[in-house]
């Protein structure tokens, strides 16, 4: 098909101009594919992950070990998305001597190696322990953030996310509903 910019056309959603490498709290939402419940279950209220979703949580709290200008705060691995708080921190004295101080890393680049990671484990779980497949991609092309500007935003989105399983049964993400 021959690219026709009126039809084939992306519009970003992340805020015009701003510098997604810059110090700061994100609140970030990821999700599986076609909502496919591939982590784990909610009973009663709780998370339960499953192996996958195990693999998701060991996953993320690795990433610092890639980044090193990062801080994690909370975030739970739901069924078939995952919410967290990542916080970008200014880079330390020994850090810039030792890195290429030009090229900073942005929430995007966090998050797409966080999806890619993953999904290189979970086809290895496919393969080695039977999870269940996915059909194409794991991870939906892109991924929802919001910038927390203040400690009231902080609060609120801490809340959300600790609360997340309890409110599973009204969830938007809920494929029951």
């Amino acid at each position: 098909m021959k690219y026709n910019p009126n039809k084939h056309h992306r519009r970003s959603i992340r805020l015009k101009g701003y510098d997604y490498s810059q110090s700061g709290l994100y609140f970030i939402t990821i999700c599986v594919k076609n909502n496919a419940c591939l982590f784990g279950e909610i009973a009663n209220g709780v998370m339960m992950l499953n192996d996958a979703g195990k693999m998701v949580e060991i996953e993320w709290t690795k990433l610092p070990d890639r980044f090193k200008n990062i801080e994690l705060h909370e975030y739970v691995v739901m069924p078939n998305h995952f919410h967290a708080i990542l916080e970008i921190v200014g880079a330390t004295l020994v850090a810039a001597q030792n890195e290429d101080e030009t090229v900073k890393k942005t929430v995007g680049d966090m998050v797409g190696a966080f999806q890619s990671i993953v999904t290189v484990e979970y086809i290895r779980g496919v393969k080695n322990n039977d999870w269940q497949p996915f059909d194409g991609k794991l991870w939906h092309r892109n991924y929802w953030e919001h910038i927390i500007r203040n400690e009231q935003s902080h609060q609120t989105i801490t809340e959300y996310i600790i609360n997340n399983p309890l409110k599973w049964d009204g969830d938007k993400f809920n494929p029951s509903n």
